[in-house]
């Protein structure tokens, strides 16, 4: 599985980077992450505000960091 943190670095996009990573180990999920930091890569999701998450190539969230739970059950499909 592919996961895709948009962002530039601010404080919410290290934040979803490292919960997607754990949520990931704890659940012994097999997860490839990815850091997409230029401005026209993230646009080009339609992501005006971070950060993104796009799983598999399908934008999941934008301008939030999602729920534990939630993250979970995204990555578990």
């Amino acid at each position: 599985m592919n996961v895709k943190v948009l962002g530039t670095g601010c404080t919410n996009c290290v934040r979803l980077e490292a919960l997607v990573r754990e949520v990931a180990e704890r659940g012994g999920l097999d997860v490839e992450v990815e850091k997409v930091t230029e401005i026209p890569d993230i646009m080009a999701y339609g992501v005006m505000s971070t950060p993104g998450l796009v799983i598999d190539g399908e934008l999941k969230s934008a301008g939030r960091i999602p729920a534990r739970h939630e993250l979970l059950e995204w990555l578990s499909r």
